[in-house]
Parts: structure tokens; C-alpha cells; sequence
């Protein structure tokens, strides 16, 4: 075993860059309908997935990952008609 010491951590600086990345952006955490669409469409094909793999049947096991991934086609479509984060359907019109 080594007897070398290990030198102590250092202190946390007070700058919002570390490595080149802004920390104090807002992020927004994808509060949208395509974000939650996608996700919930994503957890139906996981657990159905899930369930598959328990039973070991491949063929259910392959539909749930088919799932999965429409979920993210259904996200990305609904994105580009408006419904993600800040999308045209989602602004305020005033009424």
C-alpha cells in the first residue's frame, strides 16, 4: 500500500463557467407537449418491453423497443409542427 498523501480537494470557485459551459442558463427542462407525449409514449413501449424480457417472449420484447423509438418520431414530429418548448402553438396570443 502507498504512503503517499492525497492532496485536498479544491475550493469550489464562484464563476458560473466551468469547462466552457454557462451554468446560471435557464434550461427549461422541456415543459411542452411533445415532451411529455414523447416520454409517456417512450414508458409505455419500455414497459411493455420490460414485461417481455421477463416472460422472455422476443417478439412483444421488439415491439415495445418499435414503441420506444415511434415515441421519439411522435416527440421530434410535434416539435417541428410547434408543441415543443417556446413552438408557435404555444405562444401567447393575447386572448
Amino acid at each position: 500500500m502507498s504512503k503517499a498523501t492525497v492532496p485536498a480537494s479544491k475550493p469550489a470557485t464562484t464563476g458560473v463557467a466551468h469547462h466552457g459551459v454557462d451554468h446560471s442558463a435557464e434550461l427549461g427542462h422541456g415543459n411542452s407537449p411533445a415532451a411529455w407525449t414523447c416520454v409517456i409514449v417512450m414508458l409505455v413501449g419500455a414497459l411493455l418491453a420490460s414485461i417481455a424480457f421477463v416472460i422472455a417472449n422476443t417478439p412483444i420484447f421488439i415491439a415495445g423497443a418499435a414503441i420506444m423509438v415511434i415515441g421519439l418520431i411522435v416527440g421530434y414530429v410535434m416539435r417541428k409542427a410547434g408543441y415543443g418548448v417556446e413552438g408557435s402553438k404555444l405562444k401567447n396570443s393575447g386572448h
